[in-house]
């Protein structure tokens, strides 16, 4: 998984009734892209991530969301979109 300062990680729920949790990447701490990633929830904390496999990026690109299909959303395992 790649991801860039201003992307999006969405991390699925794991349960039933479980919400998604979305946050903003901050910085990037691994190379070339590469986890982890320092990251930013809605209320403000932030904590360092290394995203697993629940976890989709959507990239962005001059603060709007971009990428293939309606949403930019990618499915890193898959490839799909």
């Amino acid at each position: 998984m790649q991801a860039r300062a201003g992307d999006r990680m969405v991390t699925h729920g794991r349960t039933v009734g479980q919400e998604d949790r979305i946050s903003e990447v901050v910085e990037v701490l691994g190379a070339d892209g590469a986890p982890p990633y320092r990251v930013r929830s809605g209320d403000g904390h932030e904590t360092v991530l290394s995203p697993g496999p629940d976890t989709v990026v959507e990239h962005t690109a001059h603060g709007r969301t971009g990428g293939r299909g309606k949403g930019g959303r990618r499915h890193w395992w898959t490839g799909r979109t």
